[in-house]
């Protein structure tokens, strides 16, 4: 078994949690929890990752995640 790390973002809009992998091209989901969202993310991730070493695909892995939330006055 490898361990791998991916970045995760997690939003909040009005119907729930939305959550994608930005290593994992097409990796993400939604649930109506925070702890809902977590979970499938982590099943998604282990879908995709699983489906790439069986077509023996390289799985990114991050160099550097910076995130930031930036407030404009427009």
């Amino acid at each position: 078994m490898t361990n791998y790390r991916f970045s995760v973002i997690v939003e909040k809009d009005d119907d729930g949690y939305f959550a994608s992998c930005n290593e994992l091209q097409g990796c993400f989901t939604q649930g109506d929890t925070y702890e809902e969202v977590l979970e499938n993310i982590k099943d998604a991730i282990s879908l995709h990752v699983e489906d790439r070493v069986e077509s023996g695909e390289n799985i990114p892995q991050p160099k550097n995640v910076s995130l930031t939330l930036m407030e404009l006055a427009v």
